[in-house]
């Protein structure tokens, strides 16, 4: 069978991209134009979207301080990172519609997280039969809207989150 190939041009900028090895997130928060890092917020927490989605509308949500450990999260910085991922979840469900979602920490390299250093909560909207054969066969997530895209339609429930 002749190899399949999917495009997605989008992706090489950042792929090719030289890494600085600083902290994504600290990046983000402090970034002069958030626009260029996806970011949604950065009060009460950081809010961006993954430039790897599994999905359309993949959210990472982090504690603006960078902090590794879950356990000794302070209350108010705890209760400050879980309103902004309630508050991203109620809005990936007003934009996307999905029929579900998944909404995880993975805490420490061992348990995949990409960045180990800054704790970060995962959005993933998930709709009935969302998986199809481009992963299985191709190792390709197929994503039907491009990041910017995605940016400018979520950007107005964090500007005016009523």
């Amino acid at each position: 069978m002749p190899r399949q190939v999917v495009w997605a041009p989008w992706r090489g900028a950042y792929l090719n991209s030289p890494k600085s090895g600083e902290c994504i997130f600290c990046l983000a928060r402090d970034a002069s134009d958030p626009r260029s890092q996806y970011v949604l917020a950065t009060e009460p927490a950081i809010v961006m979207l993954n430039k790897f989605p599994y999905a359309n509308g993949h959210l990472m949500v982090a504690p603006r301080a960078h902090r590794a450990d879950f356990a000794s999260m302070p209350p108010e910085i705890a209760d400050s990172v879980f309103a902004a991922v309630r508050h991203a979840a109620e809005v990936l469900f007003r934009a996307y519609r999905p029929d579900g979602m998944n909404i995880g920490l993975n805490l420490g390299m061992a348990a995949g997280a990409g960045f180990a250093e800054h704790l970060h909560w995962h959005l993933v909207p998930r709709w009935l039969g969302d998986t199809n054969f481009m992963p299985v066969l191709a190792d390709v997530r197929v994503m039907p809207e491009h990041l910017a895209a995605t940016y400018e339609k979520l950007l107005p429930y964090f500007r005016n989150p009523a």
